[in-house]
């Protein structure tokens, strides 16, 4: 039922819906250039819908400010226009939409026909989406949320860890507490739950400086997924940008959501971790022509789409999942970079990893470093000084763009994690890949005035198998996704070690444990900014499931009952031990690319590489069959000054790796450029967990399939 008598023209600024309390109203802006008219629906407690129609148009903005509508009041937009799907025109009053600046969002997306604009089951498969479908969907989506918060974040004092000393910590706000013993039922799985003492606990046992979240953007699961009785838990299908999914709240979805997720960054804050958001600003939950219409597609699809110059009926899809966030128009970056702001100033975010980053960057169908979207990024002054990190890929032409972003941004290095993966499983032919990415992808980044800490160094995520399946199985398991395993990469890297799955033979479980022992122990000691995901410490598995994004259950939630079983609790004690030692020596976590040359007159230089002789690695030994080899870090080369300007003194560290079966006999360097044999003592042996014992002089035995790290401390 449509009323006008309440509305006055308002401000078409700030957009989305703004309360005012000295006014005792709100006032709602929403942009849609090529809109007819704009009807703003209230719901009453009871569900009952009221409609007012927006009449003032300012700079292509629909506005108008009604008074009487508090904070916790559900509300959605009907927008009229033309239905000319051929020029990629979709308006259609009859499907209630979310708005695109909703700060929280009550309800979800329930799969039904009539939530689409188009005729799904029309005849005429080949033109369903050209026929306007004019049954209501309110029914079945959910509805935007006006919010009121002045918190000035007053009381917050956020860490700001430097890039070179940071540890990230991939995790998923439900599943990371959903068993665990010690938060209690009622806030497990919410961000309540992370924000509790005992999950912090784990946090600070580990050392781990940031959390990177798995996205708490408002999300909706897919049609396919809801139809098998699934959904989508990742939340990699984003539908509100600046709202946190309600479904990780114990506060409720009324608003109560966005004070729960400030006070989780609060607690985080205060145990010294910062937060990191995963974004998916490439595209939303509304999928292709035949999805459904939530918010964007209704209120101008043209206006925030990429819609293929010669057939705009359809999307230009470099994401897999159906469209593509037109970022090269001014409104659609400003969309985004609002978003993000919000969430630093007003929800105490400290940056953001980019999902499928290329496709934010495309001109054309071309990728492009000097895109529009990277240039308001780099200038803005409060997105200029957080944390950025893209994942440099997307699924179309020229869209692996490792190496490729510029000086600001840090990126995910899938060849990090390929090299590692290769080296312990015995598939590389030498070590001439492994050199560049255990001493910061020098190859990758260096150029462009980019430091060590661009690479993001990962050997599992939360895409693919965890890190104790890619020691036990050879194929992914993926039967429990419902699509005939057809789902996830075939291309896992990962060696079972003799049997396929879970097994009683000791042999083998020795032996995976000490792969375990060796992945960890290479990614925290290499160059460059270690990620960590959840539960891997724990010896965490799915059971071979590589693409678990839909296993919302025991397969996808992290068992804190492992932390009680040998093996899994001294897998965890030995990642504590050595984030703590990354932390304590800069050698380990250091701000500039190895020169191979000293940096103070007399000294060392800052990195040495040595074969089992104990010799200096000529480039023949570079491309000789091997899978041993030793990296010296001098700390006494360290070019970084301290509080006074002098070079910083630390111990120095010998990286000995073999990848073989075999044992292999280590002659210590010694000499010029190295510490002396007998000053070498063990730090960490992969082959024997266990404490360690002082060096023999001059050599040592390094096992097969195994990893030692030794200490030169520095001269007093």
């Amino acid at each position: 039922m449509a009323s006008d008598q309440h509305v006055t023209p308002g401000s078409h600024h700030p957009l989305g819906a703004h309360h005012d309390p000295a006014r005792r109203g709100t006032n709602f802006a929403l942009w849609t250039p090529g809109a007819e008219a704009v009807e703003l629906c209230l719901f009453d407690e009871d569900g009952h819908e009221s409609r007012h129609h927006l009449t003032e148009q300012d700079v292509q903005v629909w506005h108008g400010f009604l008074p009487g509508v508090p904070p916790g009041t559900r509300y959605g937009f009907r927008v009229h226009g033309r239905w000319d799907p051929w020029t990629g025109a979709r308006w259609n009053p009859a499907k209630l939409l979310l708005d695109p600046y909703a700060r929280a969002v009550d309800g979800c997306y329930t799969s039904h026909d009539a939530a689409c604009s188009a005729v799904r089951n029309w005849p005429e498969a080949d033109v369903a989406d050209t026929v306007r479908d004019n049954r209501d969907s309110a029914p079945y989506v959910p509805r935007s949320v006006v919010v009121h918060d002045e918190d000035d974040w007053s009381d917050d004092h956020r860490p700001r860890t430097p890039w070179p000393e940071t540890v990230l910590y991939e995790l998923h706000v439900r599943g990371f507490t959903m068993r665990h013993p010690d938060v209690p039922p009622h806030l497990r799985g919410t961000y309540a739950g992370l924000a509790h003492p005992a999950a912090l606990a784990h946090l600070t046992r580990l050392g781990v400086t940031a959390v990177e979240l798995l996205p708490v953007h408002q999300y909706a699961s897919e049609d396919h997924l809801q139809a098998r009785g699934l959904v989508n838990y990742w939340g990699y299908n984003t539908i509100g940008y600046f709202a946190p999914h309600a479904g990780y709240s114990s506060s409720g979805s009324r608003g109560g959501q966005v004070g729960e997720f400030k006070r989780m960054v609060r607690a985080l804050h205060a145990a010294g971790i910062e937060v990191i958001l995963d974004v998916v600003f490439n595209h939303t939950a509304e999928g292709g022509a035949l999805g459904p219409a939530l918010s964007l597609r209704g209120i101008d699809n043209a206006a925030y789409y990429r819609l293929p110059p010669n057939r705009p009926r359809g999307y230009a899809d470099y994401t897999g999942c159906g469209n593509t966030l037109d970022t090269r128009r001014p409104q659609v970056v400003r969309l985004v970079t609002d978003a993000l702001r919000y969430w630093v100033t007003e929800m105490g975010v400290d940056g953001f990893r980019f999902d499928l980053a290329a496709a934010l960057v495309r001109n054309s169908d071309a990728v492009d470093m000097e895109h529009p979207f990277l240039t308001a990024v780099a200038q803005d002054p409060v997105l200029g000084r957080v944390k950025l990190i893209a994942e440099p890929w997307d699924v179309g032409p020229g869209g692996y763009q490792v190496g490729g972003f510029p000086p600001l941004w840090a990126e995910w290095n899938d060849r990090y994690r390929d090299t590692v993966r290769d080296f312990w499983r015995g598939a590389r032919p030498d070590v001439r890949e492994l050199g560049y990415r255990l001493s910061g992808s020098s190859d990758l980044y260096q150029r462009a005035g980019r430091r060590p800490y661009a690479s993001v160094n990962y050997v599992t995520a939360h895409d693919g198998f965890t890190l104790r399946d890619l020691v036990s199985y050879d194929r992914k398991h993926n039967e429990a996704n419902g699509e005939d395993n057809r789902d996830g990469t075939d291309d896992n890297r990962s060696w079972n070690h003799g049997a396929e799955g879970e097994t009683t033979d000791p042999a083998v479980n020795s032996l995976r444990l000490r792969q375990l022992r060796n992945l960890t122990a290479t990614l925290l000691l290499s160059a460059g900014v270690p990620m960590l995901t959840a539960g891997d410490e724990l010896g965490r598995t799915q059971g071979g499931n590589n693409n678990a994004y839909c296993q919302d259950n025991e397969v996808g939630w992290l068992d804190w009952s492992l932390l009680e079983q040998p093996g899994w609790r001294e897998l965890c004690a030995l990642t504590a031990r050595l984030v703590r030692l990354r932390r304590a020596h800069p050698v380990l976590h250091r701000r500039a690319f190895f020169s191979g040359r000293a940096t103070t007159p007399g000294g060392r230089p800052d990195l040495a590489w040595f074969t089992p002789r104990g010799e200096e690695m000529t480039e023949a030994d570079w491309f000789a069959p091997t899978a041993c080899l030793g990296m010296l870090l001098s700390g006494t080369a360290l070019p970084e000054p301290d509080g006074d300007g002098r070079p910083i003194g630390d111990d120095s560290f010998l990286l000995l790796l073999n990848g073989g079966p075999e044992p292999v006999v280590f002659t210590l360097p010694g000499g010029p450029g190295a510490a002396t044999a007998a000053r070498y003592e063990t730090v960490v042996d992969t082959a024997a967990p266990g404490p360690t014992e002082p060096c023999p002089a001059g050599a040592v035995v390094l096992g097969g399939r195994s990893l030692r790290l030794l200490r030169s401390p520095a001269a007093p």
